[in-house]
């Protein structure tokens, strides 16, 4: 409650304000608390503003404003002190304000400010018609502001109205020069057009005119060059009539005997012509070679099939592989996994590629081995070794097709060797014409040395 100078209450302490404080009021009370601030001792402050007492009054009202507003509300003693100082720094004011009426050219808001820190009697209403003042004093501010700046937007709509005008005029002027100089341009292109296509026409009868003279040339000059052929021969027909002439009066012989000799001449020359053109190779076979007869010493694998000599018998191979240009294929993995099937498919191939390799070399036969692809895992990396062609069958194919398709590659009457276990391969490769051979008999062959 606000105590008077003898600590009674007065007129106005009962007095309570039932709306918010005023913003602006609020402000102006804050300042007031602010001002007075500095002359108050640390103890005469509340606890919370304590911290803001070595603040500067600008600090203290931008930092602490809540605060002290909230002081001022709450703590009776804290107002009181303030309107102590402030009725020393604004004597007049809170004299008028005490005896119940404002001065006329005081701002209501610090009149309002005043009241609600002095409280004097009536000074809810002072704050209530300050704060109805300040709205309406803030609603005219903002009709003239709005009103100057409706006016200011006018002003700039008309400016800009009046701008756009004269860009419009000055776009239309633009636009009516750029027309006619399109209009000129057009008129130019049209007549350069004009002047293109007379071009092109005159270009394409020169060419005309060019390429009949160049024709008409060309004939002229295939003419000449026909001619001069024609007088070189004549020239040449002179000239060897000539030099004939002189030989046979040189020689003394007669008209006849110049005629049989150029006759002659005449016919080996055109001998030798066709020679030259049907290109005749040399004559190597004579008649008596065509004649179907058995020379001595020729064998067929038939020959040999009927000798005496048993199929298990190295020494059949070896008669087979005599043959003339003999071929030999072998069944790669029936051959090892007949001989050595404990070893690793990789050992096998090179022991077997080895052996053959010294066959080939001693029969001078060409060999041929076969693998099946299917057992591989991966490509095999294999330098196959000298006189011996290493094939591997697709993916799909078996090694035995394979084998039936190097036989059906042979022509007819050729001597080719199978080396095989496999029945189905060894009929096979006999309907074809080739010489079936047990793997066994490979073997003692290349244990035999």
């Amino acid at each position: 409650m606000v105590e008077t100078r003898g600590g009674e209450p007065d007129d106005g302490a009962a007095e309570v304000l039932d709306r918010p404080l005023p913003e602006g009021v609020r402000r102006r009370v804050v300042q007031i608390v602010a001002d007075a601030f500095g002359r108050l001792t640390v103890a005469e402050l509340p606890a919370p503003l304590r911290q803001y007492a070595r603040f500067a009054p600008n600090r203290r009202a931008k930092f602490a404003g809540n605060a002290m507003a909230a002081a001022v509300e709450t703590d009776t003693i804290f107002r009181q002190r303030v309107g102590e100082k402030f009725r020393e720094a604004q004597p007049e004011l809170c004299g008028a304000l005490e005896a119940g009426s404002a001065p006329p050219a005081a701002d209501p808001l610090d009149v309002a400010a005043a009241a609600y820190v002095l409280r004097p009697t009536g000074w809810v209403k002072l704050v209530t018609a300050a704060g109805e003042e300040a709205q309406r004093a803030h609603a005219e501010r903002a009709e003239e502001e709005s009103r100057a700046e409706l006016e200011r937007l006018r002003a700039q709509l008309a400016q800009a109205r009046e701008h756009t005008r004269a860009e419009t005029e000055r776009l239309r002027t633009e636009l009516d020069a750029a027309r006619k100089e399109a209009e000129s341009l057009h008129r130019k292109l049209r007549a350069a057009l004009s002047d293109v296509k007379r071009g092109e026409a005159a270009l394409r009868a020169a060419r005309a005119e060019t390429e009949a003279v160049r024709a008409e040339g060309q004939a002229q000059l295939s003419a000449a060059e026909s001619e001069a052929r024609r007088l070189k021969a004549r020239l040449g027909e002179t000239e060897a009539a000539l030099e004939a002439t002189r030989r046979a009066a040189r020689e003394g012989r007669s008209v006849e005997d110049m005629r049989v000799r150029l006759l002659l001449d005449t016919v080996l020359d055109a001998a030798q012509g066709l020679r030259r053109e049907l290109a005749l190779p040399p004559v190597s076979v004579r008649p008596a070679e065509t004649v179907d007869a058995v020379e001595p010493g020729r064998m067929t694998p038939k020959d040999i099939a009927a000798r005496a000599l048993s199929e298990h018998d190295p020494a059949v191979l070896d008669q087979l592989l005599a043959l003339p240009q003999a071929h030999l294929v072998v069944d790669g993995y029936n051959v090892t996994k007949t001989g050595y099937p404990q070893m690793p498919l990789e050992k096998q191939r090179l022991r077997l590629l080895g052996q053959l390799s010294q066959l080939a070399a001693q029969s001078g036969a060409e060999v041929t081995c076969v693998f099946d692809g299917a057992e591989l895992a991966a490509p095999v990396l294999l330098a196959p070794p000298r006189g011996v062609r290493v094939l591997f069958s697709k993916p799909g194919v078996t090694a035995d097709e394979l084998i039936r398709q190097l036989v059906r590659a042979e022509p007819p009457g050729r001597p080719v060797i199978v080396v095989s276990t496999d029945r189905e391969v060894a009929d096979g490769v006999a309907r074809a014409g080739a010489r079936p051979v047990a793997s066994a008999v490979l073997l003692k062959r290349f244990t035999r040395g």
